[in-house]
């Protein structure tokens, strides 16, 4: 068998999981709305088929006090459950086993009606919470039991308790947000008597046939948290409880330590899971950054955990655990933890997705099906968009013949692969080659399009993903053979300086600036030195898991520039844009708006900030102030008559967003 630990059966006592592999809770935004079920069952079900053991939903309220944001998803009346039925229905004719999560938001409810331990604001949001009575406990307790016997009624086969993360149940557990003295709080044992309560109450509600998952912060992250101590005395108290499943919990929301995103190694914090493993006798499941078989085949096989969560990978191949089993994961489609479509859409009200996989959370809408007369359709440009496209269209049927000037596929994501902690682009590019191969496109490389080309190829349509052109800044001394295009430091390998300017602070100037700065390899591949660099305490000595961070020497002194108004990298991303801040930051970047760049000579950049002259001593200035759409060939196609359709770079040249390029390819080639 293929990875056989992975694949191992794991006996829960009144049912037995298939695998080791749980489907973790990701909120997707289809739970909030009663019209969308349909859709969030299509979602699950396609999922149960590709083979995971054991699912569970997105965060559900127990309450009105307990949402994450007005009309949320909750399950607290016998009304709610028939939408819920279409959830568990699908999962099980599919063969599959889900569970709810019950999520209580505490002082991270993005309302007014919020409540908490304390009356403690969090940074996250900008409601004051009302401090929760003693009555109002007992009643969230409640809500609590209440929400899980309804998910039993609705027919779920089990829930999980959310105790990490920083929502109500980490703020009754940690100092920093319970400031209590009466039986709630005040010392540890106090402090955890919520989580405890809750457990033992919902076991004995829902019977022992019925899978309980707690959600244990096994590292808070933040100041005022558990000691590792406390952390083992509450996972053995929710155990003796009634916990049939402990999953682990990394980091608050507010944490200073990224825990989730593309920079983190893979499996960067199994060693919590694996501290705890010899504690307990129910099994334990290790999360965050586990993307690959391979590496979750190594965490159960060393002992670690006895199942892996997975929630962001599953959104990017829905059939990730059939593709392991069959020895075929060189198919998977990797998530990149980019969170570009998944978590940033969330937080914008947005429905989530997935960057190298729009079907996510779209499959009723977004479907492949095969071609009712097929074509012959070239492609032009291998990037992003050329890539999704062409290998949908031959997914499809169509005759497909995608064209591209360089030697290899991958356009743009190229460089981004060059990026440290952006080495996850490998996998796409891999991901992609075979999906071509395995579609059967044509893939010309090396080879330059043209309309005489295009027109003897006899094609019935013509996809144009020609990509972007760098766009020029100005000024004297921008022609000095020193002044430098992103293209010619990432793609052209040319030396830099000692001490570098980079004109523009978008997501290509903060890539720019990691690339400068950081000295190979890249801290992502290197568990130990990437928790010395952000403060993170490998023995839990410390509380919550904090220590200084000791970042390493930048290789390079780095000037990032901007000539708008306002903090450089303010319109990135907004769960990754502040791990990029704080990285370059660590590197001691100088990071400065409002500029207007005079010229470059040998003393080096001239510019003007706040009226005041000032010189960068700087060996070369490198431009990243944006693209171009390359629509040169899209134009002359369209004035000779032919059939055009023009995506990614070459449609809207806006910060490079793979994330509309892919969706945009993969969305013309289901209808064309």
């Amino acid at each position: 068998m293929n990875y056989p630990n992975l694949f191992a059966p794991l006996d829960l006592g009144h049912v037995t999981l298939p695998n080791r592999i749980l489907m973790g809770s990701m909120h997707t935004g289809l739970e909030d709305h009663a019209r969308d079920y349909d859709k969030l069952a299509a979602y699950f079900a396609e999922r149960a088929r590709g083979g995971v053991g054991l699912m569970v939903t997105g965060g559900i309220s127990p309450s009105i006090r307990g949402w994450l944001k007005p009309f949320g998803g909750r399950l607290t009346m016998p009304w709610h459950k028939p939408r819920h039925r279409k959830l568990t229905d699908a999962v099980h004719a599919e063969g599959g086993r889900i569970c709810m999560q019950i999520l209580h938001a505490g002082r991270y409810g993005f309302h007014p009606l919020s409540v908490a331990p304390s009356r403690i604001k969090s940074p996250i949001t900008p409601f004051t919470p009302r401090t929760l009575s003693s009555r109002g406990i007992e009643r969230t307790i409640g809500d609590f039991v209440h929400c899980a016997q309804l998910a039993r009624e609705a027919g779920y086969d089990g829930v999980e308790v959310m105790g990490s993360e920083g929502y109500l149940i980490n703020q009754f557990i940690a100092a920093r947000t319970n400031q209590r003295s009466d039986a709630w709080g005040g010392d540890a044992a106090r402090r955890m008597r919520f989580p405890i309560e809750i457990v033992r109450r919902t076991r004995e509600a829902v019977g022992r046939d019925f899978i309980l998952i707690y959600r244990l912060s096994m590292l808070d992250l933040v100041e005022g948290g558990q000691s590792w101590d406390e952390i083992v005395a509450l996972a053995k108290a929710v155990e003796a409880a009634g916990a049939s499943i402990i999953n682990t919990g990394i980091g608050w929301h507010e944490a200073r330590v990224p825990t989730i995103v593309t920079s983190v190694p893979r499996a960067g914090f199994a060693w919590v899971t694996k501290k705890l493993k010899g504690e307990l006798s129910i099994p334990l499941v290790a999360t965050n950054r586990i993307n690959m078989p391979e590496v979750a085949e190594r965490i159960i096989a060393d002992g670690d955990a006895d199942m892996v969560s997975m929630a962001r990978p599953l959104l990017a191949d829905a059939e990730w655990p059939n593709k392991a089993k069959a020895g075929r994961s060189e198919r998977i489609n990797t998530c990149i933890a980019c969170n570009q479509a998944c978590l940033d859409h969330v937080f914008v009200n947005k429905r989530a997705s997935c960057l190298v996989n729009p079907r996510a959370c779209h499959e009723t809408e977004l479907k492949i099906e095969p071609a009712s007369q097929r074509k012959r359709i070239a492609v032009v440009g291998a990037g992003p968009a050329g890539m999704a496209c062409a290998s949908t269209l031959g997914e499809r049927g169509h005759h497909v013949t995608l064209i591209d000037r360089a030697n290899e596929i991958g356009g743009q994501f190229n460089l981004a692969k060059q990026i440290p902690g952006k080495e996850e682009f490998h996998e796409t590019l891999r991901y992609f080659g075979h999906q071509l191969r395995d579609t059967g496109v044509e893939v010309r490389l090396g080879e330059t399009a043209d309309v005489a080309t295009l027109r003897a190829g006899g094609y019935d349509e013509v996809v144009i993903a020609t990509g972007v052109s760098p766009r020029q800044v100005k000024f004297p001394g921008s022609d000095d053979p020193r002044v430098l295009g992103y293209l010619d430091v990432l793609a052209r390998q040319r030396s830099v300086g000692a001490k570098v300017a980079i004109i523009g602070a978008g997501g290509i100037g903060f890539d720019v600036a990691e690339f400068l700065v950081e000295r190979p390899p890249s801290p992502t591949t290197d568990v130990v030195r990437w928790t010395r660099e952000w403060g993170v305490d490998m023995a839990l000595h410390s509380r919550s898991g904090l220590l200084p961070a000791q970042p390493e020497a930048p290789a390079r002194q780095v000037w990032l520039l901007q000539r708008s108004e306002g903090r450089p990298g303010a319109r990135l991303n907004k769960t990754t844009g502040w791990v990029h801040r704080a990285t370059l930051k660590a590197k001691r970047v100088t990071m400065l708006g409002k500029i207007r760049y005079e010229r470059f000579d040998d003393q080096g950049l001239h510019i003007t900030l706040d009226g005041k002259p000032q010189i960068l001593p700087v060996d070369n200035v490198i431009v990243c102030a944006g693209q171009e759409p390359d629509r040169r060939l899209a134009d002359a196609l369209i004035a000779a008559g032919m059939t055009v359709h023009v995506i990614g770079g070459a449609d809207v040249a806006a910060e490079l967003d793979a994330k509309r390029a892919i969706a945009q390819g993969t969305a013309l080639a289901a209808r064309l």
